[in-house]
């Protein structure tokens, strides 16, 4: 292997460890925006099983309210 060969070599070595660390860098950044979105999608679900139960509960009250 001549030093050409070695350093086209070493240049796509270079190169596969940056994409590497890009890759890396990427991925710790999705699985942050992965953990931020289902925070934010539990506190959705609490909000909507409130809001149903308030909603059931008017629609309840409504009920007793027109029997009497």
């Amino acid at each position: 292997m001549d030093s050409s060969q070695i350093k086209v070599f070493s240049d796509k070595v270079e190169q596969l460890l940056a994409h590497c660390q890009k890759l890396e860098s990427d991925n710790t950044a999705l699985k942050a925006q992965q953990d931020d979105w289902s925070s934010e999608r539990i506190k959705l679900l609490q909000k909507n099983d409130l809001a149903k139960n308030k909603i059931e509960s008017m629609i309840g009250r409504l009920k007793s309210l027109e029997q009497s």
